[in-house]
């Protein structure tokens, strides 16, 4: 390794006891260190001695430790990141380094460069092109431990927000090396899926920068990979990665017709690993609940994804649990949006039937539970006010089901339905108030809420709950109650007079159970007598 300890030759690390203390003190600082600190520690340690040390003096008990976690707060000041450009040739050392700690200092230190640069004088990609910084990162994400890996992305991330550096991670020629398609296709099952990891995690960086990953074709990498049947866990790997893809807020528009099409293969796959299917389903649920896939998707594909949740939730058996919940919680996500919500209950048979049941079914306590979230977000609990009500025919579909599944139990009613679920256990509780709290504002659930008063009584009690979540929950359905009540006809009812003082009360409470003002007790006590 490259030398520093010249450059400072008053110093000696014959003994690094003074330098381990020191360090140890500036590391372990609770609180950030500021720049007086920083340059006040090393006006005592010049940075070639530390250096120095931690390259010759790696056989001392704990000094690499240390001084790589020195190091590391030292970088993150600006003080520290100012004289990163002076010791180029450490940083390119370190990423080479056998350790895996100094490797993900080095990393970090390039993410430090990146992050805190200010110099006019100086370009930073020119520095990271004549250091070969690129390259090594890339060996660094490959080779690496987790905690390296991680660095080399976040430093990568961090060269993407250079223009210079887009045309470093994404060259023309795709026939370079560092090409990430190039690059995926020599590695490891485990050097592919970090590759794919930072593929995914520069997509989020904004829309520019994932429409340059589209026109490179890397998105296919991952369809390439999710279709790799042989290898589960790389399957799993990669659909967990299409997931996080969903999330990204303009990742939407980026996800071709033939990803939906990918999921919908899985997920109507008898002979697939039931962990693939249901996660395939997840990932088709996160997607196709945002309102603005249905501008780049058409509704045939959707609907085609939609019948095969729809189709493996009329095979699977009391056995299958988990891939049941995976596919009502699925369905659930695909309803919270006003399309997805009209898709489910307008389909033939509508996919929506296997919610609504399963909502009320006491058999089945964790698919009863997925079914009732999944039932309150079709029924709108979750979107804005003027996004609640459906069109006319999904409408009344929700309203035929609900009565159906009322028809076919032990409880008769919809109001009866939803008693029994108030009177479970908290989560349920939980998830009963928020099936009302959506759909209270339909005419007809809320004649079915004032037709049992039991239902108003324990909405409207603050001891009902004793979790924060959860009297939260019973106001927010208190409050959706009063609301349609007060702007209903059923106000001016005589007979539910009484429902409606409750609902006013309980409103003006506010969610949480407080102790009504004590009046002062007058206290008769006989007299003392010597």
């Amino acid at each position: 390794m490259e030398s520093y300890a010249a450059m400072d030759e008053e110093f000696s690390l014959d003994d690094p006891t003074q330098l381990l203390d020191s360090a140890s003190d500036f590391a372990h600082y609770p609180g950030v260190q500021n720049d007086v600190a920083t340059k006040e520690f090393l006006h005592r340690f010049p940075l070639a001695v530390i250096i120095s040390a931690l390259q010759t003096k790696a056989d001392v008990p704990g000094l690499e430790t240390t001084l790589v976690a020195c190091l590391e707060r030292v970088f993150k000041t600006k003080h520290g990141a100012s004289l990163i450009p002076q010791y180029m040739s450490f940083v390119q050392v370190g990423l080479k380094a056998d350790s895996q700690i100094v490797c993900a200092l080095a990393c970090k230190t390039v993410s430090s460069f990146l992050e805190n640069f200010d110099d006019k004088s100086i370009s930073a990609i020119q520095l990271i092109v004549d250091y070969d910084i690129y390259p090594l990162l890339l060996d660094c994400l490959i080779s690496g431990n987790e905690q390296v890996a991680t660095a080399a992305i976040d430093a990568i991330k961090n060269l993407a927000q250079f223009p210079e550096g887009m045309g470093i991670i994404f060259p023309a020629n795709n026939n370079e090396v560092t090409h990430l398609g190039n690059l995926a296709s020599r590695c490891s099952s485990l050097g592919r899926s970090r590759v794919l990891s930072l593929i995914v995690k520069l997509f989020s960086i904004s829309s520019s920068v994932a429409s340059v990953i589209y026109n490179s074709n890397l998105l296919s990498l991952l369809e390439a990979e999710i279709r790799n049947s042989n290898d589960t866990l790389a399957t799993l790997s990669a659909l967990e990665l299409l997931y996080e893809l969903t999330e990204v807020q303009h990742g939407t528009e980026f996800l071709s017709r033939t990803t939906l099409q990918l999921l919908h293969s899985i997920i109507s796959n008898s002979s697939m690993e039931a962990i693939l299917r249901s996660r395939a389903m997840m990932v088709a649920g996160r997607l196709l609940s945002k309102e603005n896939v249905y501008t780049f998707i058409d509704e045939p594909s959707a609907k085609g994804v939609i019948s095969a949740i729809d189709v493996r939730l009329g095979l699977l058996d009391s056995q299958d649990v988990d891939e049941c919940e995976s596919a009502l919680e699925a369905l659930g996500q695909i309803g919270s949006s006003i399309q997805g919500a009209v898709l489910l209950l307008s389909s033939f048979p509508p996919a929506a039937r296997h919610i609504i049941y399963a909502a009320f079914d006491l058999q089945g306590r964790g698919k009863q539970l997925a079914a009732l979230h999944a039932l309150a977000n079709v029924a709108g609990e979750n979107r804005p006010d003027d996004s609640v009500i459906l069109n006319s025919d999904a409408e009344e579909n929700l309203r035929r089901l609900i009565y159906e599944a009322a028809s076919e139990s032990s409880k008769f009613t919809p109001s009866g339905l939803f008693l029994s679920v108030l009177r479970q256990a908290a989560e349920f509780r939980m998830a009963g108030y928020r099936v009302i709290t959506g759909l209270v504002a339909r005419s007809w659930c809320l004649m079915e809420i004032c037709s049992k008063e039991d239902i108003v009584n324990i909405v409207t009690d603050p001891a009902t709950e004793t979790s924060k979540i959860g009297m939260e929950a019973r106001y927010n359905c208190c409050k959706a109650i009063h609301k349609a009540f007060f702007s209903s006809k059923l106000v001016s009812e005589p007979a539910l007079s009484g429902i409606a003082g409750k609902l006013q009360e309980a409103v003006q409470r506010g969610p949480y159970l407080t102790k009504k003002h004590a009046e002062a007790v007058p206290v008769v006590m006989t007299a003392e007598r010597f």
